[in-house]
């Protein structure tokens, strides 16, 4: 499970997060791309866009589920 205190500074302000555990996979990216991003100076993946909409809401969970290392977070506190 994604840890809030370890997930990448890189990642926008909201409810969805990547944390240290990335591994750079590219699920994520595939599954919701206009929300995901690579930091490919150090190789992982963020969120640089919460979701806008409910297609992205859609995809960011898909994205949450499809992680193979459980580094993709969610605040449900959070919008």
């Amino acid at each position: 499970m994604a840890e809030k205190d370890k997930k990448w500074s890189d990642n926008a302000p909201g409810r969805y997060f990547v944390d240290e555990q990335c591994i750079d996979c590219d699920a994520c990216r595939t599954e919701a791309p206009d929300n995901f991003t690579r930091n490919d100076e150090h190789g992982y993946s963020y969120v640089y866009k919460q979701p806008e909409n409910p297609e992205e809401e859609i995809r960011c969970k898909a994205a949450l589920e499809a992680c193979p290392v459980e580094a993709i977070g969610s605040d449900a506190d959070k919008k």
